[in-house]
């Protein structure tokens, strides 16, 4: 995460990231949790970051982030762990409940995800997953999949709000 952001910050500079990281990363390394060089947190570098104590104040302020955000806004998963998987589902149940909006895209980068299509499409198979849910996640291959996915999505929310 940190070489994404340090690349954005790079691109579009340091009003174009937002991290949302765990106090304990900060805490028990006693360094900055995305830098290989251990370095602090450095706005410049980094982009705002925003350290808190738990999991669910960062899903929720991640989420917050995004409603606040508009039309082009969603949630993007790149390959990861427990943590991601975690947190792609629960955005994921959040939309299926109708909470949100906005679209959950699955970046696959070398075919990462192809387990977790497999698993959907069997859990509508098995009557787990209604077949109107089953593309909730958009998997894409690449980023400019990624992009025409954000880019195709507005919530008519957020618009009717502005008017």
């Amino acid at each position: 995460m940190g070489e994404i952001a340090r690349t954005l910050v790079a691109l579009a500079g340091p009003d174009s990231v937002h991290g949302i990281t765990l106090e304990v990363f900060v805490k028990s390394e006693n360094h900055d949790p995305f830098s290989p060089s251990g370095h602090r947190i450095t706005e410049s570098i980094y982009g705002r970051t925003t350290i808190v104590k738990d999991m669910h104040t960062r899903k929720s302020r991640m989420f917050e982030e995004v409603m606040e955000g508009g039309p082009g806004g969603g949630f993007v998963a790149l390959s990861g762990g427990f943590g991601t998987l975690e947190e792609l589902i629960e955005i994921t149940t959040w939309k299926q409940l109708n909470l949100h909006h906005f679209p959950i895209v699955v970046y696959n980068v070398e075919n990462y995800w192809k387990s977790l299509k497999e698993w959907i499409q069997s859990a509508v198979s098995m009557s787990f997953v209604e077949k109107e849910n089953a593309d909730i996640i958009r998997v894409v291959d690449d980023a400019e999949g990624v992009m025409r996915v954000l880019a195709s999505h507005e919530d008519l929310a957020w618009v009717m709000s502005k008017l």
